[in-house]
């Protein structure tokens, strides 16, 4: 039985695409105007991952001892 699709299941859809759009612009936008905070910005977030991880070992580690 195939599945049916309401409408605004349709426009969700439509408005995740055009939000993802307005999102990628903006950081090809920032990224052409303001290189060096772009970089910044992606050290940070890249940080943030790694401290998170970093955490998250030690947390199992200090469980297991």
């Amino acid at each position: 039985m195939p599945i049916r699709h309401s409408k605004g299941t349709a426009t969700v859809k439509w408005v995740k695409r055009i939000v993802l759009g307005l999102v990628v612009v903006f950081a090809a936008f920032y990224l052409i105007t303001r290189p060096e905070d772009a970089a910044n910005a992606v050290q940070g977030a890249v940080d943030a991952v790694f401290n998170a991880g970093n955490s998250i070992i030690t947390f199992f580690t200090s469980l297991a001892s």
